[in-house]
């Protein structure tokens, strides 16, 4: 079992000690603590991220996208 707990240091307690022992009783467990990324920051770090960020945005308004459900997406990047 997995579990992503994503919050601001301020609100770390006790009681969220509390739930990670519920939720993984006796079984041993690893924690790692990192800082969250800026997903948008991380996508424009280089120009040439950014260029195609900026052009994929101007296509998509132009309406040169390609609608498809995320199960569909899914099946054809994900194999």
């Amino acid at each position: 079992m997995e579990t992503i707990y994503r919050l601001n240091a301020k609100n770390l307690n006790a009681d969220l000690i509390k739930s990670i022992q519920e939720a993984f009783k006796d079984k041993d467990i690893e924690i790692t603590v990192s800082e969250q990324l800026d997903e948008t920051s991380y996508l424009l770090s280089t120009k040439a991220n950014e260029k195609q960020l900026y052009q994929s945005i101007e296509d998509l308004e132009k309406g040169k996208g390609v609608p498809m459900t995320v199960a569909e997406l899914q099946a054809k990047y994900l194999k």
